[in-house]
């Protein structure tokens, strides 16, 4: 098996969200699995630049900057591709998503690749067959409120792309009690751990 855990929080230290993506990968990995890792705020590119829609420009015409763009890009859809279980911590920010992790889902979402357009119209997700754990934190923000923009966007990109088993973990509203927040998410994690054995 292959995990994918991606990380966004803007901290490095003292992240609750990086710390209990890693406590969940810790009790669902095996010794056998692969384990590949992407912190997004070590490297990102936004999508800028783009002469026509979708992300497509001949090369002749791309600058350094769409080249890293690109090259980036592909390599964010090879980790997708590649991976069985995706796990994605995100601190919610201003009731929406990190930046960065909106840049990767700009990335990610590639024609012919991570999802396709169908004779009808409508578009296919082509990431079949995997698994993805969302792990999620707050200040104050109770997850799935009308304020969280971040939960059913994230599921929603994750559907689009083709990954319809979504579970998540959930700290919200640390700010209010904070020893409750991680005591429920370490519960959350205790029991897929259990469910994944």
């Amino acid at each position: 098996m292959k995990i994918y855990q991606i990380d966004s929080s803007a901290r490095k230290e003292g992240s609750t969200s990086r710390a209990l993506a890693k406590k969940l990968l810790d009790k669902i990995k095996s010794p056998e699995d692969e384990i590949i890792y992407r912190d997004l705020n070590e490297e990102m590119v936004f999508v800028s630049g783009l002469t026509e829609s979708g992300m497509n420009i001949e090369k002749k015409d791309q600058t350094d900057h769409h080249k890293k763009m690109f090259e980036l890009s592909d390599q964010l859809v090879k980790e997708l591709k590649e991976s069985d279980i995706i796990i994605i911590s995100a601190p919610i920010y201003n009731y929406g998503p990190p930046a960065t992790l909106k840049a990767w889902s700009d990335l990610a979402a590639r024609v012919g690749e991570t999802f396709k357009f169908k004779s009808n119209g409508r578009r296919e997700g082509l990431l079949k067959n995997k698994r993805a754990y969302l792990v999620i934190t707050s200040g104050g923000t109770k997850l799935n409120s009308k304020e969280d923009f971040l939960t059913p966007w994230l599921k929603f990109i994750l559907n689009f792309f083709g990954i319809e088993k979504i579970d998540i973990i959930n700290a919200d509203q640390m700010a209010l009690d904070y020893e409750k927040s991680i005591k429920d998410a370490e519960e959350q994690i205790e029991k897929i751990a259990k469910e994944s054995a």
